[in-house]
């Protein structure tokens, strides 16, 4: 039986260890006879180091680690290209780690290549530009340009604004020297989490084709159902495979709903359902820029969005959207084509993520986790304990510092953050024929909360939430649960609490 390959992203260690490799050449087949230059986003622990290491000893010519795969009899093997291949997945504390990181990555380039490194002490644009030129004299050959984690050094300034500004423009310059070696290169796969505008990073270089949203490269990284099931069958043998989707299933770049690869190899090798790739892959500065932005985070999952707004941002106007989107805490769930325009429907992709992003945003928030308020939260949903609901989001609240519940958002983010931690199926803004329910929590097809939020000017305004899921009888989308409760809750703008708690159970 072969093994799963935890924390292995070299394809020739994995083949030669009789490690499970889930064959994905017929995408890289198709991409380097498709075209030359190509940018790829995918979250964190996506499978994307593995991909740009398939490709490294593809072009090498190493025919002994393909056996068997799609692409052994299609490639041809007598035409092997040298490789550059950068890294820059490694920590870049400061912005003087950025050059020292570049001139040894290089440096490993001249090494590996066989190539002196003629002058110590040249800036990274020119020693670049030198190794391309040198080794394509030196060999005769093309060569092939692979960078891992391009956008790293920037995001991990980003909070910096000066500083990831300083490096953003220093990787501009570097990338340029791309664009004037085109007769010299013959692939360049540049991969990395976040996609920087054109503009602002890869200028010049147009001919960089993006394949993050393309549909036919859709499953490049990351495994399909069909995939999970014929490469991990031996390790599959009673194991409750829809729990398993629900978890970590869910991921969507226009072809097939996917595993995060990480998720997957860690859950078979230990059997625990676990927030394996959270734990290890949150992205820090995603909670950095929502503490500065105070909080004000739209209601992202369930909106549409155009291509536009999730493929890219800037350093100084960076859209929460995209940021969400590219590093895997929401994904497409569904395509909508208005007036020609392609617009994407985003959630959380899976259990695991909706779970763990709202118990750090009520963290973020709070600064608290909770742990005993949402075990006693779900308690009571499961027990059917309303009063005890009620409680539980009063305390809650009441936790909250005054400064942070300045607005309307607040409120209800903090509270969808707290019900989501839970882990139960919730779904927020609800569509119904007659409106759209502010939150519906569900248990296996048994029991069906249907909550309507009020932020009142007023307290003789008192009974509007649960007036409203009345007359727009909200409820009835959910008469096939056996237990249907109805919870109208509201508060009051001034003194910051919740003022109303109303419910009836309908069926």
């Amino acid at each position: 039986m072969k093994k799963l390959s935890v924390g292995i992203s070299d394809f020739k260690e994995l083949i030669q260890g009789n490690y499970i490799y889930v064959d994905k050449t017929e995408y890289i087949y198709k991409l380097i006879n498709s075209g030359k230059y190509y940018f790829l986003s995918r979250p964190r622990r996506f499978g994307k180091s593995l991909l740009i290491s398939t490709l490294e000893y593809l072009f090498k010519g190493e025919e002994e680690l393909f056996k068997g795969l799609y692409i052994q009899d299609k490639f041809n093997w007598e035409e092997v290209y040298p490789v550059i291949r950068i890294d820059f997945s490694k920590d870049i504390l400061k912005k003087e780690d950025y050059k020292k990181r570049v001139i040894q990555e290089l440096e490993k380039n001249y090494i590996n290549n066989g190539i002196e490194m003629l002058e110590k002490g040249e800036d990274e644009i020119s020693l670049f530009e030198k190794l391309i030129i040198t080794i394509y004299k030196s060999y005769g050959k093309q060569v092939v340009v692979l960078v891992d984690e391009y956008d790293k050094p920037i995001l991990d300034l980003i909070e910096y604004i000066k500083q990831a500004q300083n490096i953003r423009k220093q990787l501009k310059a570097f990338y340029s020297v791309l664009k004037g070696l085109d007769k010299y290169i013959r692939f360049v796969l540049i991969t990395g989490v976040s996609k920087f505008s054109k503009v602002s990073l890869f200028s010049g270089l147009n001919q960089l084709e993006d394949i993050s949203l393309n549909k036919e490269y859709g499953n490049i990284c990351g495994y399909t159902q069909k995939e999970l099931e014929l490469y991990f069958k031996d390790y599959l043998d009673n194991l409750n495979l829809e729990e398993i989707k629900e978890w970590y299933n869910g991921y969507y770049f226009l072809q097939d709903t996917l595993y995060n690869p990480f998720d997957m190899l860690l859950y078979l090798k230990n059997k625990v359902l676990r927030n394996y790739w959270y734990e290890t892959g949150k992205s820090e500065f995603l909670f950095k820029l929502l503490k500065t932005r105070n909080y004000e985070l739209p209601y992202l999952n369930k909106l549409y969005y155009t291509s536009d707004i999730l493929d890219k941002f800037d350093i100084e106007h960076i859209s929460i959207e995209a940021l969400m989107f590219q590093t895997g805490y929401l994904t497409i769930k569904e395509v909508k084509t208005i007036e020609s325009e392609e617009m994407y429907l985003l959630d959380y992709p899976n259990k695991e993520v909706r779970q763990s992003f709202n118990r750090d945003l009520v963290f973020y928030i709070t600064k608290s986790y909770h742990t005993d308020r949402i075990y006693n939260l779900k308690i009571a949903i499961i027990n059917e304990e309303i009063e005890k609901i009620k409680e539980q989001i009063e305390i809650f609240i009441n936790s909250i510092s005054y400064n942070i519940l300045r607005n309307e958002y607040v409120y209800q983010a903090a509270i969808y953050g707290l019900i989501y931690s839970t882990g139960f199926n919730v779904i927020i803004e609800d569509n119904t024929s007659k409106g759209r329910i502010d939150l519906t929590i569900l248990l296996n097809k048994s029991i069906a909360y249907i909550i309507e939020f009020k932020v009142l000017k007023d307290e003789k305004e008192k009974g509007k939430a649960l007036k409203q899921i009345k007359e727009k009888e909200y409820y009835k989308k959910y008469l096939n649960y056996d237990k249907i409760y109805i919870i109208g809750i509201e508060l009051d703008k001034t003194k910051k609490q919740i003022v109303n708690f109303e419910y009836k159970k309908v069926k």
